[in-house]
């Protein structure tokens, strides 16, 4: 028996956009409600909310219990020891923060696959990622179903583009807007006309070195808009951001419609 395919990573081949929502509260029971609200993928969130692996796991479980939502772990650095064992969690798409170089996405690409094409520690026989070793043939097969996303979040993870792009294993370059702001000296300001030219262009870059272009945006004109320009992995929102916002509404709302003292 094999590993699973990797729903995700075949649409993203067949040129389908796929988009997807942030998980940041650490609830399985939101996971499990995301799942069955349509996102084509869920990312568990360890590098900014309070996520360890025993976390994590109760929120992939609920992941495949809730929906059709593809789970993707987003890990807070790229070492091997944190890559191999959010794998073992028994996800197949992994989100890595922080890549600005060709030699850093390809210590990352390797981290993420099996000998011979990497250097993956062969323990998933105690893991979820086998079934428990209830997949037999786990080991073997896993590396086609892996994929490495790379966020590109500097001026200077935007200039290697094209040799990041090149690195065997690198699926998807996903440029995160705030960070990027941030370097480029607008911290807080990602939507400013500077900031979009960068972000474009390296859209672009992306595209034309063969990779999927991947972003975020949580306006839906601005997931339209890079969706023309050609970014098929997107990001649309938050559990976290869209409650706040439900919740502000609400408030508002509702005390609009109240008698006035």
């Amino acid at each position: 028996m094999a590993a699973p395919e990797n729903g995700l990573k075949a649409a993203l081949l067949r040129g389908e956009t796929q988009i997807g929502l942030w998980l940041g509260f650490g609830s399985p029971t939101v996971a499990e409600l995301a799942a069955g609200c349509g996102f084509d993928w869920c990312l568990v969130d360890g590098e900014h909310s309070p996520n360890d692996p025993g976390d994590m796991i109760a929120q992939f479980r609920a992941l495949a219990s809730g929906g059709n939502s593809h789970a993707i772990a987003r890990v807070p650095v790229g070492e091997e020891w944190v890559l191999k064992r959010v794998l073992d969690l028994g996800v197949q798409t992994v989100m890595v923060p922080m890549v600005e170089s060709a030699a850093q996405a390809r210590q990352v690409a390797e981290a993420m696959r099996y000998p011979p094409d990497g250097v993956r520690g062969n323990g998933a026989a105690l893991a979820r990622a086998s079934g428990y070793s209830l997949t037999p043939d786990y080991v073997q097969t896993a590396n086609a179903q892996i994929c490495t996303i790379a966020q590109i979040e500097s001026r200077a993870a935007v200039a290697a583009i094209p040799e990041i792009a090149a690195v065997e294993g690198i699926d998807v370059l996903f440029i995160g807007p705030a960070d990027l702001a941030a370097d480029m000296g607008y911290t807080g300001q990602s939507g400013v006309p500077e900031v979009e030219a960068v972000m474009e262009e390296a859209l672009a870059a992306i595209a034309a070195a063969g990779k999927v272009p991947g972003i975020l945006s949580f306006d839906p004109e601005g997931v339209a808009r890079y969706a023309a320009l050609g970014a098929r992995f997107i990001g649309v929102g938050a559990d976290v951001t869209s409650l706040a916002g439900a919740l502000r509404s609400l408030s508002a709302e509702t005390r609009a419609l109240l008698p006035k003292a």
